[in-house]
């Protein structure tokens, strides 16, 4: 059923294979995903795309900057006619939510966004309101150079597992979306492959990919080299290294397989670490997971 996926969502995300690999480990290993690029590159298309796939009912949020956070939650009406309030849910009680341009909203209602995601329930007048089984953010961001918008801080950028840049075509798919220029009109014609009930399990199949201790210590080599070498304002945090694992068990279960190889962590790392660390300007060119990378050994 994986291999499904990734074929269907290749039809129409063209030419980009591993960022799709990436964004379904995103949503098997039970994380949540954040796009940032430049506009038309695909990030609706894709969002779209895998909530037609799954099954999974899909929202699209535009942040904007008057946008309040019982915007995305909802609001308690008093009924006249029952003499009480009742809680009318918002957009948020959806499966796959699609949040566009998070950074053009303010910070207070980013956070009832990311606190909901962290805890996946939404607190309310009338009590505590569980949100869906399966749920899945995909956040998307224009780059930070952009005017008019609210960066997200580190603290929210942790309750990210992923963020992925889409990337501008090759000649050959670009020439391919060139001469089907109504390609991405299809969406709402594909038929899902799995349904919500499927994807629960395949995500609880991921939990039990195996992780030997070589990867253990790896994955700890990486964290420990982070805090140590002085190349970051601060090191990865705990929750960071579960990422890691979680996300490379997911990746692994993307190719069928029931253990995790050092090359899963390597291929994840990138997506999941390079948005937690920020580089001293004095250390380096390379990128976060680059400069971990070539400084801790592979297990072999």
């Amino acid at each position: 059923m994986i291999k499904e996926l990734q074929n269907a969502l290749g039809q129409v995300l063209l030419g980009k294979d591993e960022v799709i690999r990436l964004g379904l480990s995103c949503l098997l290993a039970n994380g949540h995903l954040l796009l940032e690029d430049l506009p038309g590159m695909g990030k609706t298309t894709f969002s779209h795309a895998l909530a037609m796939l799954t099954g999974m009912r899909y929202r699209r949020i535009q942040f904007t900057s008057d946008l309040l956070p019982s915007d995305l939650l909802g609001v308690s009406i008093y009924d006249s006619e029952l003499k009480k309030f009742q809680f009318h849910r918002g957009p948020l009680f959806s499966q796959l939510i699609l949040a566009d341009e998070i950074n053009r909203a303010t910070p207070k209602t980013q956070s009832a966004l990311l606190e909901a995601m962290e805890e996946k329930q939404v607190t309310t007048d009338t009590g505590t309101l569980a949100l869906p089984n399966p749920f899945f953010v995909i956040a998307t961001q224009n780059p930070s150079h952009h005017i008019g918008t609210y960066p997200l801080p580190e603290s929210q950028l942790d309750r990210f597992l992923m963020r992925l840049e889409i990337g501008y075509p090759s000649p050959d798919a670009e020439r391919v979306l060139l001469k089907s220029p109504r390609l991405h009109d299809d969406i709402s014609k594909l038929t899902s492959i799995i349904n919500s009930e499927q994807l629960i399990e395949l995500q609880l199949q991921v939990q039990k990919v195996s992780v030997s201790e070589l990867i253990l210590n790896y994955v700890q080599s990486l964290l420990s080299t982070s805090r140590d070498q002085g190349w970051f304002y601060h090191g990865l945090s705990p929750r960071a290294g579960l990422g890691i694992i979680r996300a490379a068990q997911a990746y692994a279960g993307t190719d069928e397989r029931v253990f995790v190889r050092p090359d899963d962590v390597q291929a994840i790392l990138a997506a999941v670490v390079n948005h937690r660390l920020v580089i001293k300007k004095s250390a380096s060119a390379l990128s976060p997971a680059d400069l971990l990378m070539n400084a801790v050994e592979v297990p072999v």
